[in-house]
């Protein structure tokens, strides 16, 4: 069979599984069965797919059928330019996050601070961008804080980023002059109304932390002035129905110049503040 006939079968598959978008996640997997850059799959997709990569791309297509994420199939996920390495115990990360760094890397700072650092997406971003930076990643979860580090050491900045099981706050030791989060905020209603493959594929403590979903930022800003330094900044990335709330705890907490900066959609998505001493 060549790689296209194969590539034909898999989509068909997926979008009989009514998977979103089937043809470009068959195309992604057959990719990763091929081991070539999605990019230059058109180059070799009138090759003879050999028996090994048919098991592995029949494998990778049954198994998104049944919802799991491509990030987890494969292993990695682009973000920001990079590819990172992503398992069940991390949250894949989102374009939307890409919000986040944005608004992050239009000052300078010298020590970051990422709370619920998952993946560390975020901070090794952070710290990729911003030569000469240090920072730390706290997690609650172990398993969470090892793929962290892998990424940390695979993009080159495990000299520069330190990792903490922390529970927020809780073991986290310094001051710091740019602070993120991209917290579980989804709150218990809309938890059960995920998409099948979020629900059962990614973790839910980095989902929802239950209730109306804006406890992590009654954390957060409830203790924020005895981390972050004079002129320092703390942005964190909220769910599109919380800029309002999430506005007001800043401003509560003695934070200023507060901003709700949107996404692609329009929907509230990022809220920064500085404080002002």
């Amino acid at each position: 069979m060549i790689v296209t006939a194969a590539l034909r079968a898999g989509t068909l598959t997926l979008i009989a599984a009514e998977i979103p978008d089937a043809a470009r996640d068959a195309r992604r997997l057959m990719a990763f069965a091929l081991d070539v850059a999605p990019d230059r799959l058109t180059l070799v997709s009138g090759d003879e797919i050999s028996p090994k990569q048919a098991t592995r791309f029949e494998a990778s297509v049954a198994s998104r059928a049944l919802g799991r994420p491509v990030s987890q199939i494969i292993g990695r996920r682009h973000f920001y330019g990079r590819d990172f390495i992503v398992t069940p115990d991390v949250l894949d990360p989102r374009p939307e996050t890409e919000i986040l760094i944005s608004a992050a890397l239009e000052q300078p700072f010298r020590r970051v601070l990422d709370l619920g650092t998952g993946s560390g997406a975020i901070l090794v971003t952070l710290l990729a961008e911003q030569i000469g930076a240090n920072g730390q990643g706290a997690d609650i979860s172990d398993a969470a804080l090892n793929v962290a580090s892998r990424n940390a050491v695979a993009l080159n900045v495990s000299e520069r980023a330190d990792f903490v099981k922390s529970d927020w706050f809780e073991n986290v030791d310094g001051d710091f002059d740019l602070i993120v989060s991209n917290p579980p905020y989804v709150t218990a209603d809309e938890y059960d109304a995920l998409d099948k493959g979020v629900r059962e594929f990614e973790p839910k403590l980095a989902l929802t932390p239950g209730g109306d979903g804006l406890m992590p930022y009654r954390l957060i800003t409830k203790r924020i002035q005895s981390f972050l330094c004079p002129f320092g900044r703390l942005l964190v990335e909220i769910g599109p129905t919380q800029g309002a709330a999430v506005k007001a705890m800043f401003k509560e907490s003695g934070l200023s110049d507060v901003q709700v900066l949107k996404d692609f959609d329009a929907r509230d998505r990022v809220v920064i503040g500085r404080l002002v001493p």
